[in-house]
């Protein structure tokens, strides 16, 4: 399908029957199984990520000083980002060439069981460089994991999903992000109430071992599930791919980097407001500095509001079209970037929160809404597992895993400057921007086509 991205989606692609019959259980089962792991993923994002912000730098790098463990810190949140395309790369093409089911299961064991043991890790103080060393493969592990997670959600959702509804139930299993981040930031501002020593002696343990709980969940409504009738339908045909990569080489490069656009406005700003941000306001010099409490608050509001706006849009996107929403999101975020940090460098603690809720629940969610559905609705049912896994994770590494150290970087470079933040965020909400008029619109489209949008 080849609508020009300006126009309104067709109301008769839209309208068609679907292609194959819409399972009621199936569809829940999915929808739930997708949550949960995306609740367990992005509770690991936000624990590491505030850890990172807030703790892992005295605890595992104290040798280098304040700036420099900042740094040194943020470099390992990067390097579980530089592992999650190697991930999408494994696991996209065990999902296109075995089925989706297979690795959702395996995806939520890597991360789970990654994230329980960076809360056994000896710190500094008690192995000295051991525990850094450790903490880095471990993150390793866990991008490995989270690489193809988001990549099974979307594609498992979608392919299970009635046609005229998929951007409202391949958003669905996005209100698992803000579970996850409502339990990650959550905990991190009842432990921020604790005392010092407290904190930095075994409480920042606690979320890390309680990730186990959601594993156990996550693995056993998985285990209920049954494959996609996309990926039967393909296998009952004997269209399976044997090389799902090598197809997406010859036939995909133009959309993998529509999809890498798209993302660097979404997941960019994520990063920049849930983790730099949190650490340029608590950091030495910060507007808040010290403070472990107003930045994990701030993230616990917006959780709540983006609960139901991720779900509006994506609602929305099946009403008017996915680049439409997609775009105006991109908008608004590139034109609030700047009043944006320019509030939030006045230092009132009102004021940050409204902010990070409308930068994460407008702003953020406006893309992320569409972006669940367009993602698997650009590529064809053979190699589209990889497809969104390679897109989404190689621009998760220039988007959100560089984020936060360059972002440090600069930081110390301007002496703690707002408008670091401001241009950086503009930066990449301008990318996405211009990524939708290269985009086609694929509401409505059937996802048994082998070819792409």
């Amino acid at each position: 399908m080849t609508t020009h991205p300006i126009h309104p989606p067709n109301p008769a692609v839209a309208a068609a029957p679907d292609t194959v019959p819409v399972d009621p259980q199936q569809l829940r089962r999915a929808t739930l199984a997708s949550s949960v792991g995306s609740a367990l993923e992005y509770y690991d994002f936000y624990i590491y990520g505030l850890a990172t912000a807030l703790i892992f730098g005295p605890l595992f790098f104290s040798p280098l000083g304040d700036a420099g463990a900042l740094i040194a810190s943020f470099a390992t949140y990067g390097v579980g980002f530089a592992a999650r395309p190697f991930g999408g790369l494994i696991f996209g093409y065990v999902g296109d060439r075995f089925g989706r089911k297979q690795v959702l299961l395996l995806t939520i064991g890597l991360m789970g069981t990654a994230s329980f043991c960076i809360g056994l890790l000896p710190t500094h103080a008690q192995a000295g460089m051991l525990g850094a060393v450790l903490l880095v493969l471990l993150r390793i592990i866990q991008g490995l994991g989270a690489g193809a997670e988001q990549a099974g959600a979307t594609t498992l959702i979608s392919e299970v999903a009635p046609r005229r509804r998929r951007g409202f139930f391949a958003a669905l299993p996005f209100v698992g992000i803000q579970v996850g981040t409502l339990l990650g930031a959550g905990t991190f501002a009842l432990m921020g109430l604790a005392h010092p020593e407290v904190l930095t002696g075994w409480l920042w343990r606690v979320p890390f071992l309680a990730s186990s709980i959601l594993i156990a969940i996550a693995i056993y409504i998985r285990l209920k599930l049954k494959e996609t009738p996309v990926f039967q339908e393909l296998e009952k045909h004997k269209n399976v791919t044997r090389n799902p990569l090598g197809v997406l080489w010859r036939t995909s490069k133009k959309n993998v980097l529509i999809g890498m656009g798209l993302r660097m406005g979404e997941n960019g700003n994520s990063t920049i407001y849930s983790t730099l941000l949190v650490g340029f306001m608590g950091a030495k010099g910060g507007i808040f500095e010290g403070d472990k409490f107003i930045g994990p608050v701030g993230l616990l509001i917006a959780a709540g509001f983006s609960a139901i706006m991720v779900v509006a849009f994506g609602a929305l996107s099946d009403r008017v079209g996915r680049v439409k929403v997609y775009r105006y999101g991109a908008l608004f975020q590139l034109l609030f970037a700047f009043p944006a940090f320019y509030l939030i460098s006045l230092g009132n603690v009102t004021l940050v929160w409204i902010v990070m809720s409308a930068g994460i629940a407008l702003g953020v969610q406006s893309m992320l809404g569409p972006q669940c559905a367009l993602l698997p609705e650009l590529f064809g049912s053979t190699h589209r597992f990889t497809g969104v896994a390679m897109s989404r994770e190689i621009s998760a590494v220039f988007a959100g895993g560089i984020a936060p150290f360059v972002g440090a970087v600069l930081l110390g470079v301007t002496h703690q400057s707002w408008t670091v933040l401001a241009g950086y965020s503009l930066v990449l909400a301008g990318i996405s921007f211009a990524a939708t008029f290269a985009t086609p619109e694929t509401v409505g489209r059937d996802l048994l086509l082998t070819g792409d949008a």
